[in-house]
């Protein structure tokens, strides 16, 4: 079963002015989603793995490319996330099985250089469902100033028989980040990054 690509949207943002106080650097939020037939709508399929090796590496490379060329260059993205949004004839284990596997992420983590795990979302919903893309700083899980959300939809997407599959990037932090990171706290706390809750 081929992969069947019926469209690819690019989304934008660019935020200058934040908390009615102009930011220092603007911060552009951007995601690329590409929306495929899903292989699996309306029938119970109990092995995945086949179609995931198939599809992963395309959307991937796919996506990788369109992401880093929306930034202007792998270089410029500091914090990156991915999400999928399955139609309502299938399951949300499809929406997750293309994007959880390192067959599809380690495309984008190996053009931006990360060592960070993506952040994610894998939802059900109908066309114009909202999609979320949460992120996090690409090197740095603790670092708060880069958990960001950026939120758009596709008007005509999921069909009921489609995955959107997404992948999204951030230049830098949120603009005034004051709120300090993880690492603070757990020195205040007195417990280890490993453990955080100290359980």
């Amino acid at each position: 079963m081929s992969l069947e690509i019926r469209k690819i949207v690019s989304f934008e943002e660019e935020t200058l002015i934040e908390g009615y106080k102009k930011a220092d650097k603007p911060l552009r939020m951007f995601a690329v989603a590409a929306v495929v037939t899903n292989p699996w709508a309306g029938r119970f399929v109990h092995d995945l793995k086949p179609v995931v090796r198939e599809y992963g590496p395309q959307l991937g490379e796919l996506l990788t490319q369109r992401i880093c060329e929306l930034a202007g260059g792998a270089e410029n993205i500091e914090a990156f996330g991915k999400a999928a949004v399955v139609g309502l004839n299938g399951e949300v284990e499809h929406a997750s099985a293309l994007i959880h596997t390192l067959h599809f992420g380690n495309f984008y983590r190996e053009a931006v250089e990360a060592k960070s795990f993506l952040s994610f979302t894998n939802t059900r919903g109908p066309a114009n469902a909202p999609i979320s893309v949460p992120m996090m700083d690409k090197n740095d899980g603790g670092k708060r100033s880069h958990y960001l959300t950026l939120q758009f939809n596709i008007g005509d997407a999921p069909a009921a028989d489609e995955i959107v599959v997404v992948l999204g990037g951030a230049t830098g932090g949120r603009p005034h980040h004051r709120i300090g990171d993880r690492y603070q706290e757990l020195q205040e706390l007195g417990h280890d990054v490993d453990n955080p809750a100290a359980v």
